[in-house]
């Protein structure tokens, strides 16, 4: 099969089917452009390499190893899958790494699988070093291979997150949890860690299947519909829920309530500024709850708002003072760890809030609400043909409504997608995917019934009908 023309670097690296256009083929080509840039940006220099529980994820690692390997670069793949974060601390960590390349399609379907880029921090790769990578693309597969090692890079990076939190707190907290790991990534690792502090675990979903049970491996209802009943049905006291490669959290309280990532990203940030004593700055995107700016005008923070993916985020990162990076899909990161979303961290970190605080995440989320106000949001995902969305994207400069769902537009921002900025904080934000074929609809208002009715009007707007 001919090379594909097509590979770019989305939201956050490069994604595709697998045996489609992710084939060992087009996968040795993007190796093969990465490795040139790093091998200039650092000729010589150590890049790990690590991969999820996906079809073929870590063959897909060897073989891109060994192209990297070829450029004169030093590479060391992990010996098993591990989190996203787990090769970022890993890499922030070495003195002598340059980078680090994950294979992982994050929270996509099963037939996907992913190529990201880490740099020496850590941290996404911003669009300049994509870019670069985008343009060194050759459309023959190199024939060249080198030689890589293997190592442990879960070992240490689970000992750093228990370092991190207070184990002390969260063995105090008594507390039975159920971990659905959505057979991605995260599976065995959060459950092993947690245990260690003297939490009872209920794990599913944490067998190596890689076609994760039917399962879209994306913290978010109805994908955890599961776990929510089962914390119900064995009145447990919370779920914690990691996606395909656990950069990603969602979360359930005792009675199977979904707590939605903005909620966990303004309750870790209340634990941090309250109960630890930090602060800086919180960044979030722009598909990110006005429940963030509320509670850090409470707590006098500042609030930087980015376009959609965590590599903005990182960017801000980069630049210093902050204390916490948010995104809707439940991406968040706490820089004085790692310069990127971690899923685990921030399952420990609740489960140190509920500890210390005495309480469960229903009380917290009570508690949070009562200084910020009530907010509710929703988002669809609407999968249409090319040339719908073609039509949808190109009508975005000229999109100017006055009104939605009976509120007036006071405000239109379109800097990623088109926002629409209405009375009492409400807005509707609608924006092409990044990282699958999909216009998503985003909408946050003072009640559920004017969520819903801003998501029909956003579904009209992005499909004429």
């Amino acid at each position: 099969m001919a090379p594909t023309s097509t590979i770019h670097f989305g939201t956050d690296g490069w994604r595709a089917v697998i045996a489609d256009d992710f084939t060992y083929e087009n996968l040795r080509r993007v190796a093969d452009a990465a490795g040139r840039v790093f091998a200039q940006d650092h000729p010589g220099g150590l890049v790990l390499v690590g991969f999820d529980t996906r079809f073929e994820a870590g063959a897909f690692a060897a073989a891109a190893a060994e192209v990297l390997a070829s450029h004169g670069l030093r590479v060391k793949v992990s010996d098993r899958y591990l989190p996203t974060p787990a090769l970022c601390w890993a890499v922030a960590h070495d003195d002598e790494a340059v980078g680090g390349v994950m294979l992982t399609a994050s929270h996509n379907p099963a037939p996907y699988l992913g190529f990201k880029l880490r740099m020496e921090d850590g941290g996404a790769s911003p669009v300049s070093f994509t870019q670069r990578v985008e343009a060194a693309l050759v459309d023959a597969a190199p024939e060249a291979r080198g030689t890589f090692d293997t190592v442990d890079l879960v070992g240490p990076y689970l000992a750093a997150l228990k370092g991190f939190v207070n184990a002390d707190a969260i063995a105090a907290s008594g507390l039975h949890v159920a971990v659905d790991p959505l057979y991605g990534a995260g599976q065995s690792y959060l459950a092993e860690t947690l245990r260690a502090f003297g939490v009872t675990v209920t794990e599913i979903h944490h067998e190596l299947n890689p076609g994760f049970g039917g399962l879209h491996p994306e913290p978010i209802p109805p994908h955890i519909n599961e776990v929510r009943e089962l914390v119900k049905r064995e009145g447990l006291d919370a779920a914690f829920i990691t996606d395909g490669d656990a950069d990603r959290i969602g979360a359930a309280d005792r009675n199977g309530t979904f707590v939605n990532p903005h909620r966990i990203i303004a309750l870790v940030t209340r634990h941090l500024v309250e109960d630890r004593g930090m602060t800086g700055r919180i960044v979030k995107t722009l598909s990110t709850s006005v429940l963030v700016d509320r509670l850090a005008a409470h707590l006098g923070l500042e609030v930087v708002t980015t376009p959609v993916g965590f590599k903005w985020i990182y960017e801000e990162m980069v630049k210093g003072g902050v204390l916490l990076g948010g995104e809707e899909s439940g991406g968040i990161g706490i820089p004085a760890h790692v310069r990127e979303r971690d899923g685990l961290l921030m399952a420990l970190l609740l489960a140190e809030m509920m500890g210390q605080r005495g309480q469960g995440l229903a009380e917290l989320v009570d508690d949070l609400i009562a200084v910020t106000g009530p907010m509710e949001y929703g988002r669809i995902d609407l999968r249409l043909d090319t040339s719908t969305v073609a039509a949808f994207v190109a009508s975005i400069p000229t999109l100017a409504p006055t009104v939605l769902a009976g509120l007036e537009v006071r405000e239109v921002i379109r800097t990623d997608g088109i926002k629409f900025l209405l009375p009492d904080d409400a807005w509707l934000l609608m924006r092409t995917s990044g990282t699958e074929p999909l216009v998503r609809i985003y909408a946050e208002a003072s009640s559920a019934g004017v969520v819903d009715d801003l998501l029909a009007e956003g579904k009209t707007l992005a499909t004429g009908v």
